[in-house]
């Protein structure tokens, strides 16, 4: 009884989905404030199970400790972010959704995540300490994976698009395996950091860890069916309304990301930077390392290419970001002033997106 209760999301997003199934030609037909209230309470029902996704992952995160807790708690938020991004692709073409939700996520972690969690763990411990050798592989590997992902396929001709993205897919997924083992097992204390102040959270439930995988399962799927009433909602609804192009790619950012914000706040207030760093950089990695060749794997079976070269204002976006995530995170210790120049560069992003220039 106690684990339904806590449940209550899912359960409410369960009935979201039969009222989303029933009512979804009638909202698309009348348009308006129907409309877009129906989509509203969809996505509301989408972050409640991302949010209980999360907090399933967090429990395992906590059992298991670091880095494989940072791993449960990443590749879950990716998971949610995959099942989206392939169900909305199946609605409106969209040819840029894949690239504009990577570049996306990448601002909401690098740039908001960190951002918000060095100001809120700098105003209350003054700085906060990590290891600087976890900084420093997540962006030597993501530096590398965006290059190969996302700015070299802008120079490769329509007819060998196949040949490249056979060879991108294999290679992101030989970066991703060799990351995971060096990051487990030879570089494990890369990832880890220690301090008397940390405040470690006692999981008291000693539930078993097949509940928790099982219903991070079934919530993912659920993401997946309510996606399915999404997509026909927001197709409806962008359809000549003249909002941001880029709107459908930053709303499958702000779901991914949404619980990730959370967990890495609660972390600095409890002055953990070490996990709001693995998280932070470890979720942009993972996305781009697993998205991607998902993504093109679909799109080679389809025959379809899709496009992933950044734009020039992406491409200087990720620039800034990478030269200020590099200046701050040179020393192994993070603070609010750094925090603000991150979460500057977050709301020129939202700015660039409310404008239609992303």
């Amino acid at each position: 009884m106690n684990t339904l209760k806590s449940e209550w999301p899912i359960i409410i997003a369960f009935a979201m989905l039969a009222l989303g199934f029933t009512l979804e030609h009638a909202a698309v037909e009348q348009g308006g404030l129907l409309l877009w209230a129906a989509l509203l309470a969809i996505l509301a029902a989408i972050i409640g199970v991302a949010f209980r996704i999360a907090h399933h992952a967090e429990v395992l995160a906590l059992r298991f400790g670091e880095p494989y807790g940072t791993l449960i708690l990443t590749l879950a938020a990716v998971s949610v972010e995959v099942v989206i991004l392939i169900v909305l692709l199946q609605g409106a073409p969209n040819p840029t959704l894949t690239r504009d939700t990577v570049f996306a996520a990448i601002m909401f972690d690098i740039n908001g995540i960190l951002g918000l969690a060095a100001i809120v763990g700098g105003l209350k411990h003054g700085s906060a300490r990590y290891n600087v050798d976890s900084a420093n592989s997540f962006i030597a590997m993501l530096l590398v994976a965006i290059g190969i992902g996302m700015f070299i396929p802008d120079f490769v001709p329509d007819a060998k698009w196949m040949g490249y993205s056979v060879f991108s897919i294999v290679m992101m997924v030989v970066m991703y395996t060799a990351f995971l083992r060096l990051q487990t097992v030879e570089h494990r204390r890369f990832f880890e950091y220690s301090t008397q102040l940390e405040e470690e959270v006692q999981d008291r439930l000693k539930s078993p860890n097949s509940l928790h995988v099982a219903v991070m399962l079934g919530a993912i799927v659920l993401v997946g069916l309510l996606s399915e009433v999404l997509s026909v909602l927001l197709d409806a609804g962008l359809s000549g309304s003249g909002l941001p192009r880029a709107i459908p790619a930053v709303l499958v950012a702000l779901i991914s990301a949404s619980p990730e914000i959370l967990t890495a706040l609660k972390a600095a207030q409890q002055n953990r930077m070490q996990t709001t760093v693995n998280i932070a950089l470890g979720a942009s990695l993972a996305t781009v390392l697993l998205t991607l060749p998902v993504l093109e794997g679909i799109a080679l079976f389809n025959g379809e290419r899709i496009d992933l070269a950044l734009t020039p204002v992406q491409g200087g976006m990720l620039l800034l970001t990478f030269l200020t995530v590099m200046n701050n995170l040179h020393d192994g210790e993070t603070n609010a002033i750094e925090g603000i120049s991150h979460f500057a560069l977050f709301c020129a992003f939202i700015a660039l997106v409310m404008t239609g220039v992303l």
